[in-house]
């Protein structure tokens, strides 16, 4: 089934959610691995390029994901969970979508701080609206690095409650993802 029921996730939420993780943890540590580069790394200009391009397209598969689960729905919350284990993970969920598209603004103001379009993949050119305040490629940078960061620790926090889910609680929470 490709929609979402009152007890299931479908295809496509089932879809967009493991490749925005898969995504998401790439980025995250291609993130960490390019910053060390130096000028002379053959990797220097290649790396951000990559990690510019799949981060616009996570950021976009997001807004579908988004957009998708106002169109299908979500499945309800199992009877089994507490009602702050429902609040947590809503806010949770809420918190994940806004660092995602918090990162994604903030990578796209430190790409395009000196005037230049952001290329994706040679297949388009996200325009630049130039230097919007002062040193906003540092402080967009810095900006993207706590989100970043705190990002991984929800992402953490959000694989763990799911473990738990299943292991200890031995319930449908992971299931309706899988």
């Amino acid at each position: 089934m490709l929609t979402n029921s009152d007890s299931q996730f479908g295809l496509v939420s089932k879809a967009l959610h493991w490749v925005i993780a898969i995504g998401v943890l790439g980025l995250f540590g291609v993130g960490l691995w390019m910053v060390d580069l130096t000028y002379y790394d053959s990797w220097y200009r290649t790396a951000p390029y990559y990690h510019k391009s799949v981060g616009v397209i996570v950021g976009g598969l997001m807004l579908a994901r988004l957009l998708w689960m106002i169109k299908s729905g979500k499945p309800k919350a199992l009877v089994s969970h507490q009602p702050w284990e429902t609040l947590l993970s809503k806010a949770t969920h809420l918190l994940i979508y806004a660092l995602v598209f918090s990162i994604v603004i903030s990578g796209y103001l430190i790409s395009t701080a000196d005037g230049r379009g952001l290329e994706v993949f040679n297949w388009f050119q996200i325009p630049s609206l130039g230097s919007l305040f002062e040193n906003q490629e540092d402080l967009a940078g810095e900006i993207h690095e706590v989100m970043a960061f705190s990002l991984i620790g929800l992402v953490a926090l959000h694989a763990v409650a799911a473990i738990k889910h299943h292991w200890i609680d031995k319930d449908e929470t992971l299931r309706r993802m899988l």
